[in-house]
């Protein structure tokens, strides 16, 4: 079986080195746990200028997507929502048409305008399907070529992350390169962080940021991506037969045809609310809501009308720690209702709903 393996890794090797011609466009693929800070430094390299002449393909899970709204600073068709699903197990057709078609579908005056492409997948996505069909569809091998993968870990939650997810150890894995976030609310534990990355990303350099502030050249500048440094899991998870995998992924996480907010034991579940939200009310919620299911709270992100305010709040929470809320100079959208997304395992919808409907809160849930 090693054999086998190893000569699919030859294959693969050479493949990735056939794949880095000049005339091809690379891609970037950023990943990371739920709330690590993808979003986070997306929105800081718009802010900056380092997404010029970038496409930005952002993958959300659930069926109301709210970070590809909030990175406001992007030109429309700079940013391409891939919203049907996780984008590791149902989208993969998805995700080949809309690389094959950018170049003309994305087109000003009948020109490519873009010079490289970044994904960001979902928190709980396994790399391995995504990179398998960027370096192995011949349909966007043939325009691209796998630059590098970018992984966010998160330093508060970072090693009880690794711990209980698969996902986040290939994350980690499969990186060429390591934004460590969230270092400023981290205590002493940074070093037995490092250690426990280094577990399996021994030579990923690894750089620390706050409020998502990378910088573009240490992110694109990668080149082409390899398996050198990577270990034999990677080359493994890599090599396997591209179908046999999407079976056995879909299988695994318990994805039905049509079930776009399931990833096996983790649930998606969306609200709207129609009107402004009383703000005491609406914390208090939150607040049933981590009292209750807290240990199986995974992620909380919203966009609320808080009734008197002019302006929207944006909220933040991952796993135990809720972040202060933040207010937007401006709505991005002219979407105004209250949108709140909630990531947990073995997530009720009903359960959910009637937390806020209990207070007097009116939510309908989309999923």
């Amino acid at each position: 079986m090693q054999a086998i393996v190893q000569a699919l890794g030859l294959i693969l090797n050479s493949m990735l080195r056939s794949a880095s011609s000049v005339s091809s466009i690379p891609i970037t693929v950023l990943t990371g746990f739920l709330g690590s800070g993808k979003t986070t430094v997306l929105d800081y390299l718009g802010r900056t200028g380092g997404l010029t002449r970038t496409l930005v393909l952002v993958n959300e899970f659930g069926e109301v997507g709210l970070d590809h709204e909030l990175l406001v600073p992007i030109d429309d068709d700079t940013l391409v929502a891939v919203n049907s699903g996780c984008i590791c197990c149902t989208i993969r057709a998805d995700l080949v048409q809309t690389l094959s078609e950018a170049p003309w579908r994305y087109a000003r005056s009948g020109i490519r305008w873009f010079d490289k492409v970044i994904i960001e997948t979902t928190g709980i996505a396994d790399p391995a399907p995504i990179l398998q069909t960027i370096i192995g569809d011949e349909q966007v091998s043939s325009q691209y070529m796998l630059a590098g993968v970018l992984t966010t870990v998160d330093a508060v939650n970072g090693i009880a992350t690794l711990d209980h997810h698969i996902e986040a150890v290939k994350q980690v894995a499969v990186a060429d390169r390591i934004l460590l976030t969230k270092t400023d609310l981290l205590g002493d534990s940074e070093q037995s962080l490092e250690t426990a990355i280094r577990q399996y990303a021994p030579a990923a350099p690894i750089s620390a940021v706050i409020d998502g502030q990378a910088q573009a050249d240490w992110i694109f500048g990668l080149g082409a991506y390899g398996l050198e440094n990577k270990s034999s899991d990677v080359e493994a998870w890599l090599a396997c037969d591209f179908n046999s995998r999407v079976t056995n992924v879909v299988e695994a996480h318990g994805h039905g045809q049509h079930d776009s907010s399931r990833h096996g034991d983790v649930k998606a579940s969306s609200l709207v609310f129609d009107e402004p939200v009383d703000a005491v009310l609406f914390e208090s919620c939150l607040t049933m809501l981590m009292q209750f299911r807290g240990q199986d709270l995974l992620r909380v992100k919203g966009i609320i009308n808080v009734a008197g305010l002019d302006r929207p709040m944006v909220i933040h929470g991952v796993q135990h720690v809720f972040h202060p809320p933040q207010l937007l100079d401006a709505w991005p959208g002219e979407d105004r209702r209250t949108r709140l997304v909630v990531i947990a395992k073995e997530l009720d919808h009903k359960e959910l709903l009637e937390c806020f409907t209990a207070l007097g809160l009116k939510a309908r849930a989309t999923q």
